[in-house]
């Protein structure tokens, strides 16, 4: 039996400082004429009147998949008539000595949930039940109902299942307020750890707006309740009972708790789950841009007295905003009236905004802020994230480097017909200086800098020859600014920006 839970990696800290910590249980620090005094808090209060009062409306979520033999990605080996090996072979291929089919066999994994109407919907994992043949739905007092798949969305790790519950009347549960959750506020999760049934573990929020890299619009709630195997999909609640959370992954070396574990917010989790079970998909608004985070050099460069905002790196062809609204260079630092403080923030924003709704982006542009007017689309699984592209291809290094400059390590030349042959440069780049080398340990190397790309801006004026690169530097540099902001081109045509020194 499989308990299914996303397990990460373990994060490992090397060469960490020992610190000397005074342990402090039960008490709070005030501080008193003649130094700090101890005076005694209570600890939480029972929660056993809150469990009882929430457990029946939690589920276990057993699913079911039929493997085949024939799933394997390995080639069975060609073996000689008689070979020793040969029945090693067949117990490992699932065959017989007559070389029949491989035999199928089930695979089951557990996970949790939770029931949020009383005519049958239940909230759980993607991962629970993605790739499932069968899904059911197992309640505290043992009964067992089948369960439908009405929708999923793996970018959220949420999935909506459907239920008919016949005579059984349900406990349905509801979303509570995850923004107004703060760290050290007690929550409960209940769930299944290790297909035990029924089981309560009791923490804090240890922190909010948690980034782990596991998708693009990542903003998880961490607790110190102890989530294990088996409570993905599982409720994580206040102390009102309300659902601020979704249980759905742990860091640990060995998949038990080590007291770090992550829930999707409630605030997230509501508008993906409404989706699913209105349309059977999700229907997020798209802007259509490709972003990058900013960094004080930029933001300089830009014109601008911090690093803020979402650095707009590229606009998509046929996008809401192709129009020319919103441009390469722009920093959007404010959209459909909520702040944008960080480039991740943008994403999730835009994500939950209506698709079809017309909102006001206030961007910066060229030191100048301006308020935009944009009608978002619709993101579609082929569309493009608002993602900064990596901008590290490379091609092969041009033979013919007449007409080139040097500058801050980086080899110049135009862009033309051998250049484009050479570095495999895309016609989407229509104009620009090719980077045709890069010195090692220089400032263009430091930046990440690569031969293949394109200059196509420097300080947001368009260059089409090395000389025009020299004259705009050279410009930067009598106004008394310290860095040059590029916007570099990759053969592929994504757009990036990055800051050379040049003082």
């Amino acid at each position: 039996m499989v308990f299914d839970s996303l397990v990460l990696k373990p994060m490992r800290v090397a060469g960490a400082a020992m610190l000397s910590l005074a342990l402090l249980t039960g008490t709070t620090m005030l501080a008193g004429e003649h130094g700090f005094r101890a005076e005694a808090q209570e600890g939480p209060a029972s929660v056993a009147d809150l469990s009882s009062k929430l457990i029946d409306s939690v589920v276990n979520i057993s699913t079911s998949q039929t493997v085949g033999g024939s799933d394997r990605n390995v080639p069975r080996p060609d073996l000689p008539e008689g070979s020793p090996f040969q029945e090693f072979f067949d117990e490992f291929f699932d065959q017989n000595k007559d070389g029949a089919a491989p035999q199928s066999r089930q695979v089951q994994s557990l996970g949790s949930g939770f029931v949020v109407d009383e005519a049958g919907i239940v909230i759980t994992n993607n991962h629970v039940i993605e790739g499932a043949d069968e899904v059911a739905v197992n309640f505290n007092d043992g009964t067992k109902i089948e369960a439908e798949i009405i929708g999923h969305d793996p970018k959220t790790d949420i999935a909506v299942l459907r239920i008919d519950p016949g005579n059984k009347k349900l406990k349905a549960v509801s979303f509570g307020d995850s923004d107004g959750m703060r760290v050290g506020d007690w929550v409960l999760a209940i769930g299944n750890p290790f297909g035990l049934g029924g089981t309560v573990t009791l923490g804090i929020v240890s922190a909010i707006g948690r980034d782990i890299n596991s998708g693009p619009y990542d903003d998880f709630i961490q607790t110190d309740a102890a989530i294990n195997r088996g409570n993905s999909g599982g409720p994580l609640f206040n102390m009102k009972g309300e659902v601020i959370g979704i249980n759905t992954a742990i860091i640990s070396p060995s998949g038990g708790s080590i007291g770090i574990g992550f829930s999707i917010p409630a605030k997230l989790a509501k508008n993906v789950v409404n989706q699913l079970v209105e349309f059977g998909e999700t229907r997020r608004g798209w802007l259509g841009v490709r972003i990058q985070s900013g960094t004080d050099e930029i933001a300089e460069s830009l014109g601008m007295d911090r690093a803020r905002g979402a650095l707009v790196a590229g606009v998509i062809e046929g996008g809401p905003v192709d129009d020319g609204s919103i441009e390469p260079g722009d920093v959007i630092i404010e959209f459909d009236g909520k702040p944008v403080e960080t480039t991740r923030e943008l994403p999730r924003i835009v994500a939950d905004t209506p698709v079809g709704k017309a909102v006001d982006v206030v961007v910066i542009r060229k030191g100048e802020q301006m308020d935009i007017k944009v009608t978002l689309g619709r993101l579609e699984d082929s569309d493009e994230l608002a993602m900064a592209p990596s901008g590290d291809e490379k091609g092969d290094m041009p033979a013919d480097q007449a007409d080139t400059i040097e500058l801050y390590g980086m080899t110049l030349a135009e862009l033309d017909d051998s250049q484009r042959e050479a570095f495999k440069i895309e016609d989407s780049v229509e104009r620009g200086v090719v980077i045709t080398e890069v010195a090692p340990n220089s400032a263009a190397a430091e930046k990440g800098i690569s031969p293949g790309e394109t200059i196509v801006e420097i300080a947001q004026e368009a260059v089409a020859n090395p000389q025009e690169v020299v004259d705009s530097i050279e410009e930067l540099k009598s106004e008394n600014r310290r860095n040059a902001l590029l916007m570099l081109a990759a053969p592929t045509g994504e757009l990036r920006f990055v800051t050379v020194r040049i003082d």
